[in-house]
């Protein structure tokens, strides 16, 4: 999967965006219906939104054998017995998403199984701390061995239309992950409008950004669909004008496997096949993967098993 390279900043594209709100809300509350999944298909779907997980733990808490019980579960999110009535065998979640300094803990779990570390970094959850400082972090966060980056952007500049701090915010941290890719977390729930979401999508996309993030999970308001769609046809515009595929990932919020399916019929409808891979698409989430697992055994056995028994780790 070729990297988004970025562009130079150019205002010009998304400076006179207007959006119809009560529009976007009518479009996103259809999107749940648009696709009836029964059955195996449903079973199918939920199987992707699973590989696209990236299995998150943020807790002040957290502790190197937590990291460890959740590399466990990443690695095989599914009961096996399950997994085999069903066919399917090598199933990993997309990665698992931990604080920097649990990045190294994470990377001796997983071993040589190919599931990639993501680190926070920045300042996470409110990014309000000196750039040299949150760049810092960064680095530290790669020579742990971090594969991707998820770094959250200064409110303020969205806020103020300070387009141009924005840019060269994100395009510092972007230089500062090297080849450990980027998700830029607009904490959407904090931004005040869809014009401005949609706006920050288009700075965070010309910066270069691997991903963009609804959410840190930390906000009043997280993932929701209105504001996933302006985001994911800000992805669509995007790409349209240079021909970059930049990847989408909602967290906070997505709870449930209705949800699950609910984001992916987004993707599908607005963006294409190409947007349910976990390349180009992610899930930020823990608990979600619970009632995932609750479902798939209902479609493997014909009854619901207690929730307990689907525990994250």
């Amino acid at each position: 999967m070729r990297r988004n390279p970025g562009t130079a900043l150019d205002t010009a594209f998304f400076s006179d965006i207007r959006i119809n709100t009560p529009a976007v809300e009518r479009r996103a509350a259809t999107l749940p219906a648009r696709r009836s999944l029964k059955r195996e298909w449903q079973a199918a779907w939920l199987l992707n939104a699973v590989r696209c997980i990236d299995l998150t733990t943020l807790a002040g808490d957290d502790t190197e054998d937590r990291v460890a019980r959740l590399c466990a579960k990443a690695r095989q999110p599914v009961a096996p017995d399950l997994l085999q009535a069903m066919g399917v065998e090598g199933l990993t979640t997309g990665a698992v998403c931990v604080y920097p300094t649990m990045v190294a803990a994470a990377k001796r779990a997983l071993g040589d199984c190919g599931i990639p570390v993501a680190s926070v970094a920045t300042g996470f959850p409110a990014g309000l701390m000196p750039l040299d400082l949150r760049l810092a972090e960064i680095r530290y966060a790669v020579d742990q061995g971090a594969d991707e980056i998820d770094i959250v952007i200064t409110r303020a500049h969205v806020l103020r239309a300070e387009w141009s701090a924005l840019y060269d915010e994100i395009r510092a941290m972007r230089e500062a992950s090297g080849a450990a890719k980027m998700k830029a977390i607009l904490a959407t729930g904090d931004l005040k409008s869809l014009e401005n979401v949609a706006r920050a999508s288009h700075v965070a996309m010309q910066a270069g950004s691997d991903w963009i993030k609804t959410s840190t999970g930390k906000e009043s308001v997280n993932a929701t669909l209105p504001v996933s769609l302006v985001m994911c046809r800000a992805i669509r515009d995007h790409h349209a004008q240079t021909g970059h595929k930049v990847g989408f990932k909602p967290a906070g919020g997505l709870r449930t496997a209705r949800d699950a399916i609910a984001w992916q019929v987004l993707m599908r409808e607005e963006l294409g096949r190409d947007w349910l891979a976990p390349c180009l698409f992610r899930i930020g989430a823990s608990s979600l993967l619970g009632d995932i697992e609750r479902q798939i055994s209902h479609h493997v056995t014909g009854r619901y098993a207690a929730a307990h028994r689907q525990a994250v780790a």
